[in-house]
């Protein structure tokens, strides 16, 4: 009894901010769209429909499905390197890492998207200096692409990746790795048998927050793709603000947040079965 009222502020703050928009969302869905107000009286299941059978709506959700997963693919190793430097750092050296990983987090999305396009654009900082080196003659496409929006990406979401492998690491017992190492395993073996397996929930944690995050985004594939790139975010947006259609728009929504938790449990359903063989 005690322990369930100890979840009992946690369930309340899910249930308002989590659940109830979740349900608000799904019934608007379910009805038809209005001219004049938010949704028409009635119920329908053919916002769905159109969504389902729309062929350019469907290549956009897998667009967006796959800059979510190149995005969290990118960020792993990158945030593991980081976090193992993190882990193994001295104390001083320590907090200026921790620092440097923190501080772009305090920069809106909106500034660094916009770093990204002074360095990717067609007359951007890398394009002018690969011709002034004379590495190439025409234009790089770095931008308006989905490789452009992918590496702006793993820029802005790699600290989601960097923090909770860095905390699982930390509480990692060293005496495992020495115990490794006294019975003969090598540097590798010992890395993949032992490391690798005990920061898993933070690599986990890691991808998981990543790849929501990343088919959530709106603001960086619109600027870094510039409406050439269209991922579903932006046609949700488009769809309840533009064109006024909040039906059409929560369907949509709702048909990328129901693939992406599909995802997100097959990943979770394969996670202790890859780790087992280890």
């Amino acid at each position: 009894m005690k322990r369930s009222l100890l979840l009992l502020p946690a369930g309340l703050v899910l249930t308002i901010f989590l659940v109830v928009p979740y349900l608000d969302i799904g019934f608007i869905s379910l009805h038809p769209s209005s001219a004049t107000a938010p949704y028409a009286p009635g119920f329908t299941l053919r916002n769905y429909r159109d969504v389902l059978t729309n062929d350019y709506l469907l290549h956009q959700i897998a667009v967006t499905l796959w800059i979510g997963f190149c995005t969290t693919s990118a960020t792993l190793p990158l945030g593991y390197i980081v976090a193992w430097s993190l882990t193994h750092a001295s104390g001083r050296a320590r907090a200026i890492q921790q620092a440097m990983v923190i501080s772009p987090l305090l920069v809106g999305i909106v500034v660094r998207s916009y770093g990204w396009t002074i360095l990717l654009g067609n007359n951007g900082v890398l394009n002018r200096a690969t011709r002034s080196l004379g590495l190439t003659k025409s234009v790089i496409p770095l931008m308006y692409n989905e490789f452009g929006i992918i590496v702006a990406l793993t820029h802005i979401f790699l600290p989601f990746m960097i923090i909770p492998i860095a905390d699982t690491l930390r509480t990692a017992d060293p005496a495992l790795v020495l115990a490794a190492r006294s019975l003969g395993a090598s540097r590798v073996s010992v890395f993949r048998r032992v490391i690798l397996p005990l920061s898993g929930p933070g690599v986990q944690s890691g991808c998981i927050l990543v790849f929501i995050l990343s088919v959530s985004s709106y603001v960086t594939p619109m600027l870094i793709g510039g409406m050439r790139v269209k991922t579903l975010p932006m046609t949700v947006v488009n769809t309840l603000l533009d064109a006024f259609l909040w039906p059409a728009g929560a369907a949509q929504a709702l048909i990328l947040s129901a693939c992406a938790i599909a995802i997100l449990v097959i990943f979770l359903k394969l996670w202790p079965m890859k780790w087992n063989r280890l």
